[in-house]
Protein backbone atom coordinates (compact mmCIF):
# COMPACT_ATOMS: atom_id res chain seq x y z
CA UNK A 1 0.00 0.00 0.00
CA UNK A 2 1.34 3.46 -1.00
CA UNK A 3 1.57 6.08 1.79
CA UNK A 4 -0.10 9.21 2.01
CA UNK A 5 1.54 12.39 2.27
CA UNK A 6 -0.03 16.09 2.68
CA UNK A 7 1.80 18.76 1.49
CA UNK A 8 0.54 22.28 2.52
CA UNK A 9 1.67 25.60 0.92
CA UNK A 10 -0.12 28.46 0.09
CA UNK A 11 2.41 28.58 -3.42
CA UNK A 12 0.27 26.57 -6.47
CA UNK A 13 3.79 26.17 -8.05
CA UNK A 14 5.06 24.38 -4.92
CA UNK A 15 2.48 22.73 -4.25
CA UNK A 16 2.81 21.28 -7.72
CA UNK A 17 6.45 20.94 -7.46
CA UNK A 18 6.00 18.13 -4.69
CA UNK A 19 3.37 16.62 -5.76
CA UNK A 20 4.71 15.95 -8.61
CA UNK A 21 7.94 14.78 -7.06
CA UNK A 22 5.97 12.23 -4.88
CA UNK A 23 3.92 10.39 -7.03
CA UNK A 24 7.10 10.17 -9.24
CA UNK A 25 8.01 8.22 -6.29
CA UNK A 26 4.75 6.51 -5.61
CA UNK A 27 3.22 8.18 -3.07
CA UNK A 28 -0.18 9.50 -2.74
CA UNK A 29 -0.34 13.32 -2.34
CA UNK A 30 -3.23 15.41 -0.82
CA UNK A 31 -2.79 18.87 -1.12
CA UNK A 32 -4.17 21.55 1.14
CA UNK A 33 -3.51 25.38 0.41
CA UNK A 34 -3.02 26.66 4.29
CA UNK A 35 -2.98 25.34 7.87
CA UNK A 36 -6.37 24.85 7.79
CA UNK A 37 -7.24 23.34 5.01
CA UNK A 38 -4.64 20.65 6.05
CA UNK A 39 -6.61 20.54 9.14
CA UNK A 40 -9.76 20.30 7.50
CA UNK A 41 -8.72 17.86 5.03
CA UNK A 42 -6.94 15.38 8.21
CA UNK A 43 -10.26 14.88 9.74
CA UNK A 44 -11.42 12.99 6.40
CA UNK A 45 -8.05 11.48 4.76
CA UNK A 46 -5.79 10.00 6.82
CA UNK A 47 -1.68 10.34 5.77
CA UNK A 48 1.50 9.34 6.96
CA UNK A 49 3.49 12.48 6.62
CA UNK A 50 3.03 16.34 6.98
CA UNK A 51 4.75 18.56 4.64
CA UNK A 52 4.48 22.62 5.45
CA UNK A 53 5.46 25.38 4.65
CA UNK A 54 5.83 27.77 7.27
CA UNK A 55 4.54 31.29 6.39
CA UNK A 56 0.76 30.91 5.32
CA UNK A 57 -2.60 32.95 5.48
CA UNK A 58 -5.14 31.77 8.01
CA UNK A 59 -2.68 29.38 9.83
CA UNK A 60 1.24 29.04 9.53
CA UNK A 61 3.03 26.05 9.62
CA UNK A 62 4.03 26.14 13.18
CA UNK A 63 0.55 26.69 14.36
CA UNK A 64 -0.73 23.80 12.28
CA UNK A 65 2.19 21.34 13.97
CA UNK A 66 0.91 22.20 17.43
CA UNK A 67 -2.51 21.57 16.18
CA UNK A 68 -1.43 17.99 14.22
CA UNK A 69 0.93 16.90 17.35
CA UNK A 70 -2.48 17.25 18.91
CA UNK A 71 -4.40 14.76 17.19
CA UNK A 72 -3.52 11.03 19.06
CA UNK A 73 -3.22 9.79 15.90
CA UNK A 74 -0.67 12.12 14.07
CA UNK A 75 1.37 12.55 17.43
CA UNK A 76 4.50 11.12 15.95
CA UNK A 77 4.13 11.15 12.21
CA UNK A 78 6.84 12.85 10.62
CA UNK A 79 6.34 16.49 10.05
CA UNK A 80 8.91 18.28 7.41
CA UNK A 81 9.00 22.08 6.89
CA UNK A 82 9.12 23.35 3.82
CA UNK A 83 10.18 26.57 3.74
CA UNK A 84 12.61 29.61 2.66
CA UNK A 85 12.98 30.38 6.08
CA UNK A 86 16.40 29.07 7.21
CA UNK A 87 17.50 31.04 10.28
CA UNK A 88 18.46 29.12 13.02
CA UNK A 89 15.78 30.65 15.62
CA UNK A 90 13.19 29.75 13.44
CA UNK A 91 14.21 25.87 13.02
CA UNK A 92 14.39 25.75 16.73
CA UNK A 93 10.55 27.36 17.23
CA UNK A 94 9.80 24.46 14.23
CA UNK A 95 11.70 21.68 16.37
CA UNK A 96 9.82 23.06 19.48
CA UNK A 97 6.54 22.82 17.82
CA UNK A 98 7.30 19.45 16.79
CA UNK A 99 8.89 19.23 13.26
CA UNK A 100 10.72 16.35 12.33
CA UNK A 101 13.14 18.00 9.87
CA UNK A 102 13.67 21.46 7.54
CA UNK A 103 14.45 21.55 4.25
CA UNK A 104 15.11 25.35 2.82
CA UNK A 105 13.64 26.38 -0.59
CA UNK A 106 14.88 26.13 -3.01
CA UNK A 107 14.51 22.59 -3.03
CA UNK A 108 15.96 19.44 -5.16
CA UNK A 109 13.67 16.74 -5.67
CA UNK A 110 16.50 14.27 -5.03
CA UNK A 111 17.23 15.83 -1.65
CA UNK A 112 12.97 15.72 -0.52
CA UNK A 113 12.84 12.26 -1.10
CA UNK A 114 16.05 11.45 0.56
CA UNK A 115 14.99 12.86 3.22
CA UNK A 116 10.99 11.46 3.28
CA UNK A 117 12.76 7.98 3.10
CA UNK A 118 14.80 8.51 6.03
CA UNK A 119 11.66 9.59 8.14
CA UNK A 120 9.31 7.64 6.81
CA UNK A 121 9.07 4.24 7.77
Amino acid sequence: MSKTIMTADDSGSIRQMVSFTLKQAGYLVVEAVDGSDALLKLKSTPIHMLISDLNMPNMDGLELIKQVRAMPEYKFIPIIMLTTESQADMKQKGKAAGATGWIVKPFKPDQLLAVIKKVLR
